[in-house]
């Protein structure tokens, strides 16, 4: 019985692959709202718009997936991660079709930009949930190998929508894409569903560690790491969207390339873009969200200062610089989720990300109108290095400062611990107060208050 037991959970361990893989092609397809691009000029031509107002879209959506992060995780959380996934999909499909049938450009922001935003929000964050709570001793990598089917998007999705527009206009486009995702998506969510409390309830079994804190949203905010964790994907999301908005401005009009071969260098951008988020997921899980961090804003600082040394004709400095700041896009998009699940726990995960996940919409609406202002003021790409060096070097201090804490909660709580074992040897009872202290240490190491406040320590 044992025997059979073992080999189901061995069968099972293998079939859990299934979902990274679903996941990944799940998030391509949502990904396609970064090939915004290729639609832009089109879109332009269609309604008689600006540049300014082509973008309404594409912005409207990226707030608006943020925001509907947010509001899944805190409300539809009881729901089935299928349940999840069709809902987000079909307004993905919904809001796609519509647009093929906008009479004008504010029409199109909210089919495309509001509808369709939404619907990515709400099916982003359930194939996470789910891979992390079949992967509980590896939640990094295959959480960024899920998400690398969102960087790589732009790489499949441009060129397919880029053909499809020259051969058949770019509302016959809207109205292909729409219809293929409300027929391929949700044939890819039916699989998607929670483990069995038996399938990796045991350590032996899937290698999983149950060190989690299982903090819910409210006191996740009041953490200090949390604060860190926060403002560090604010600036990060910022930097990002910003370099991922002005790669081909910059390569066009600062280095002197053709149009033609900044659209074939976005595309090897991509598949850097892809690759930042299992290898920051890995080094989040491996090593601390804090140095994953740092360790992205040296790399960052980096590029900014190869690119305040390009001029025209610097394309080896523009491809290394920029594959940098698109690695380092993907990186940070890996280093939040991995983190958040570290250190509050998968339990809470869906509300707690989305609470995260705001980050990225104030991050988008911060990057794109700051660096829009900097160059309608000064005409001059510098200044952009600029506010990119000194925004990296302000994330950095507050991620000494924030993450700091939680050092000292540690260094405190393992000399409490070592007290009261030194404790339970003369009296025999330990039970009492060592679950007080687990109970704290779990607060503690999301830097919840000191364990000092509990249990003090005289010095």
């Amino acid at each position: 019985m044992q025997q059979k037991m073992r080999v189901e959970k061995q069968v099972m361990s293998k079939a859990r692959w299934l979902y990274v893989i679903l996941g990944l092609v799940i998030m391509m397809a949502l990904g396609t709202v970064y090939s915004w691009s290729v639609f832009r000029l089109p879109v332009e031509v269609l309604y008689d718009v600006g540049t300014a107002q082509s973008g309404l879209p594409y912005m409207t959506a990226l707030l608006f997936y943020s925001l509907f992060m947010f509001l899944t995780g805190r409300f539809f959380k009881d729901w089935s991660p299928r349940k999840t996934i069709l809902t987000g999909t079909l307004l993905v499909s919904v809001g796609w079709i519509l647009s093929a049938f906008a009479p004008n450009i504010q029409t199109l922001t909210i089919a495309y930009g509001v509808i369709s935003g939404a619907g990515v929000g709400i099916a982003y964050g359930a194939p996470l949930t789910v891979v992390t709570r079949w992967f509980p001793e590896k939640k990094g990598i295959v959480i960024g190998l899920v998400l690398l089917g969102f960087g790589l998007s732009p790489l499949l999705t441009a060129p397919i929508a880029r053909a499809l527009v020259e051969q058949y206009g770019v509302t016959q486009t809207f109205l292909i894409l729409g219809v293929v995702f409300g027929v391929l998506l949700p044939v890819l969510a039916m699989p998607f569903k929670y483990p069995e409390a038996d399938c990796v309830g045991e350590e032996k079994v899937l290698g999983a560690e149950s060190k989690e804190n299982d903090m819910d949203s409210a006191e996740m905010v009041r953490s200090a790491n949390f604060k860190g964790l926060y403002f560090n994907f604010i600036i990060g999301t910022m930097i990002g969207l910003m370099m991922i908005g002005l790669t081909s401005n910059i390569g066009i009009e600062l280095i002197g390339m053709a149009q033609k071969d900044v659209v074939l260098f976005i595309s090897i951008f991509a598949v850097f873009n892809g690759v930042g988020r299992p290898v920051f997921g890995w080094l989040t899980d491996r090593l601390s969200a804090k140095k994953a961090m740092l360790f992205s804003y040296a790399q960052i600082i980096l590029a900014a200062s190869l690119m305040l040394l390009a001029k025209n004709g610097s394309i080896v400095l523009f491809f290394i610089a920029f594959s940098i700041f698109w690695f380092n896009v993907g990186g940070w998009l890996a280093i939040a989720p991995t983190a958040t699940n570290n250190m509050y726990g998968p339990k809470h995960y869906s509300e707690n990300y989305g609470v995260v996940f705001t980050a990225y919409g104030i991050g988008a609406v911060l990057g794109v109108g700051s660096s829009g202002l900097l160059l309608d003021t000064f005409q001059n790409f510098d200044y952009i290095f600029y506010l990119v060096i000194v925004s990296c070097l302000i994330g950095y201090l507050l991620t000494l400062l924030f993450f700091k804490a939680k050092l000292g909660n540690k260094t405190n709580l393992a000399t409490v611990s070592s007290l009261f074992d030194s404790a339970s040897r003369n009296n025999g009872d330990r039970s009492a107060p060592l679950d007080e202290l687990r109970e704290t240490n779990s607060k503690a190491e999301a830097g919840i208050g000191t364990v000092n406040d509990r249990f003090p320590i005289e010095t």
